[in-house]
């Protein structure tokens, strides 16, 4: 028997949607989702089913779109089915493949949604997803909102699961002799997500039988714990920002007086894309000149006098500045490559082709643009600045060859490489360097 009554008090007391609300499905064919379409039959609620064939698993893929075209046919529901390269999508935007299906499968769900007049889009997470999320997140570092896990609801999302464990939708499947297809990626342990479900998930359920119930706990309590810090945020955000015609000025005397600086700081920021290495960056440099510029994906912060000015990049801005992820192996610039590699050796070699970088002073993403006035570094050898004008004559670099020159940025908006003639001094390899970076510039 199927927890109906569970599954409508849920949507109920988290306001999923309403009876009247017509819900995009959106379906792998998997145990997961199979379980959910049967309880939105069951519930009568109104619904179609969205699947995306990823094309990763050869005939595999194709099984599972034809499983679930005939799931829809014979529940006589209306289904929607899409077709992606995801390699391709990957390599085009630096993502991991996991990364880019999301990207891909979001980015059409809400297509459809729109297009369609769905009032959400249901996903079939369960709790253990949600372990699964707040583990990964640890793991690789997060603030307080990547604690809650996976949320009910965000937006147009809805996670109408959210109430059962793996274990019970095993049981229910199989209860209820509801037909599935298994991914066979589920079983790899190519993927981080799969290690902390295969081998760390059940390591701690020797310790807590009851794991996730502890953990559904556990989740709620930091998602209120963020709520009251948004609150928090919120307060402090009208106390030190004002806004002038789209860019955001922060108080520096009031960001020095913030307790605790850094969560606060941070969380203030966390809309304009800086991570936590540049939110560093930014605080030690308060009181440095003005005109110290820092990077995000989207945003520049300047140190403007008493103030930290933040500004959205333009969409010229960010098509003419490249950013470069620490995944990245190539960029194009212009004409030219770079390609960047990794090492624990720290022999250099004397090249102008070639920068030998501290790979733990890269404060990432990476910038790479063109000469703009005032831009300074300090030259390999120096232990002055000197203007990037002035080192372009000295150089006898042509007039109409200065322009064209690539740039690689740090984070923190100092240079870096100015790319084939000279490294900055700052950067360099020394006897205490770990982990060394090899920016190779390569005509094509």
């Amino acid at each position: 028997m199927l927890p109906l009554q569970q599954f409508t008090d849920y949507i109920k007391k988290n306001a999923l949607f309403s009876k009247l609300d017509k819900i995009l499905l959106a379906v792998s064919g998997g145990k997961d989702s199979a379980l959910m379409v049967q309880l939105f039959k069951l519930a009568g609620f109104q619904f179609s089913i969205a699947h995306c064939n990823f094309n990763l698993r050869g005939d595999e893929s194709q099984r599972d779109e034809a499983f679930v075209k005939l799931l829809a046919t014979t529940l006589g529901v209306s289904y929607h089915v899409v077709h992606f390269d995801a390699k391709a999508y990957a390599n085009g935007h630096h993502l991991s493949i996991q990364m880019a299906a999301r990207d891909l499968r979001y980015q059409w769900f809400e297509t459809l949604r729109q297009e369609n007049g769905y009032n959400f889009i249901a996903l079939a997470h369960h709790q253990n997803d949600s372990i699964e999320t707040l583990l990964l997140n640890l793991t690789r570092g997060t603030g307080i909102s990547g604690m809650h896990g996976i949320l009910p609801k965000r937006d147009k999302l809805i996670r109408p699961l959210l109430f059962l464990s793996r274990h019970q939708i095993d049981e229910l499947v199989k209860e209820n002799d509801i037909n599935f297809v298994e991914d066979s990626s589920n079983e790899s342990t190519k993927y981080a997500r799969n290690k902390i479900r295969l081998a760390v998930i059940p390591q701690l359920r020797e310790i807590n039988p009851n794991l996730e119930h502890t953990f559904a706990q556990n989740i709620t309590r930091f998602a209120q714990t963020e709520e009251v810090l948004q609150n928090v945020i919120t307060q402090t955000r009208k106390e030190i920002v004002r806004e002038i015609n789209g860019e955001f000025y922060f108080s520096i005397e009031k960001i020095k007086e913030l307790k605790p600086q850094k969560l606060l700081f941070f969380e203030l920021l966390k809309p304009y894309h800086f991570t936590n290495k540049l939110v560093d960056e930014i605080l030690e440099s308060l009181t440095k000149q003005s005109g110290t510029s820092f990077y995000s994906h989207t945003h520049r912060a300047t140190i403007n006098r008493n103030e930290v000015m933040i500004s959205a990049l333009s969409k010229e801005q960010m098509h003419k500045n490249q950013f470069i992820h620490p995944k990245d192996e190539r960029i194009l610039v212009e004409n030219q490559q770079i390609l960047i590699a990794y090492t624990t050796s720290n022999a250099v070699e004397n090249t102008r082709n070639k920068a030998f970088i501290d790979a733990d002073k890269l404060i990432f993403p990476l910038v790479v643009r063109f000469k703009q006035d005032g831009d300074r570094f300090m030259p390999l050898g120096m232990k002055q600045y000197k203007k990037l004008s002035d080192f372009l004559i000295d150089s006898k670099v042509p007039l109409p060859q200065k322009e064209k020159i690539p740039l690689i940025i740090n984070g923190n908006g100092e240079i870096i490489w100015v790319v084939g003639l000279r490294q900055d001094n700052r950067y360099k390899v020394t006897a205490t360097t770990k982990k060394v970076a090899i920016f190779e510039l390569l005509n094509s």
